[in-house]
């Protein structure tokens, strides 16, 4: 199989130590391994490509109808600084902008991607969401209303932890977005699989509007995190709507979205499972 395949070449890859014939910090080694299989996933290197299947190109054009349909109903604003990055015949990637500009802007591509694959801006393919506060009398324990999440205390193991209802629900989240902790504690992540919630300002909350696969979503921006900490600004560090719907995230074609999650899912069981015997 070549997830198992991946699998070897992780492992080998991974820094294990042996001292007097033990292994050295397990938990170490597994949480590398974690990393190791996302970064391969992200890059296109821990599913095979399949040039047979559906080119990204054409789930981007499918993408830019929605996108002109919901422009015509209302529904969204043209971005008046919409834009399309592709590859030029000297091999550099070029970013051209709705007035017919065009600048070159390798330096902001992270890694090779596949030729089947494209890059894109993180708002041509989301939405933004930001919270706001609630004040004290606004909210209670007492599960009445709809949950309020308020910020990284909230994210536990990848998950979201409801402890804060509200009665009165003023920007929320509904199931499938991404949230994101942007305030204080950054770059903590986890995928809303609960129901509606009402974010406060420490929390993002990116949906998916055009029906991505949500958990490759989660992967790309998961690579990350580490530089949005670093853009984290102020006393309080926090990031802008601008460092996030600015990144540039590859867009696989859907086959390989997919394939990848189910793979990543069937890894991170086995890794699990190793873990829980190891404890």
């Amino acid at each position: 199989n070549g997830w198992l395949n991946s699998v070897v070449v992780v492992l080998i890859s991974c820094k294990v130590v042996l001292i007097d014939n033990k292994i050295k910090d397990l938990t170490t080694i597994i949480e590398e391994t974690k990393n190791k299989i996302y970064d391969l996933a992200i890059c296109g290197k821990l599913v095979s490509q399949d040039l047979n299947n559906e080119p990204a190109s054409v789930l981007l054009e499918r993408i830019h109808i929605e996108k002109e349909r919901l422009i015509k109903q209302g529904k969204m604003k043209r971005d008046k600084r919409e834009s399309i990055i592709f590859r030029g015949d000297d091999n550099s990637y070029y970013e051209k902008f709705a007035d017919g500009t065009t600048k070159n802007i390798d330096n902001e591509i992270p890694f090779d991607i596949p030729e089947s694959w494209v890059f894109i801006r993180l708002k041509n393919i989301c939405e933004l969401i930001s919270g706001r506060d609630l004040l004290p009398t606004e909210y209670n324990t007492d599960k009445e209303g709809i949950p309020y999440i308020t910020g990284a205390s909230n994210f536990v193991m990848g998950k979201v932890e409801l402890v804060r209802w509200t009665m009165n629900p003023q920007v929320v989240t509904e199931v499938g977005d991404l949230l994101l902790t942007c305030k204080g504690t950054i770059g903590e992540m986890a995928l809303n699989n609960f129901g509606k919630a009402h974010i406060a300002r420490q929390i993002m909350a990116i949906r998916n509007i055009y029906n991505l696969n949500s958990d490759y979503l989660f992967l790309s921006l998961r690579f990350y995190i580490n530089d949005l900490k670093d853009a984290s600004k102020g006393i309080i560090p926090g990031i802008s709507r601008k460092d996030i719907l600015e990144l540039i995230v590859p867009m696989p074609p859907v086959y390989y979205q997919n394939a990848t999650v189910s793979c990543i899912k069937k890894l991170d069981t086995a890794l699990l499972q190793i873990e829980e015997n190891l404890n």
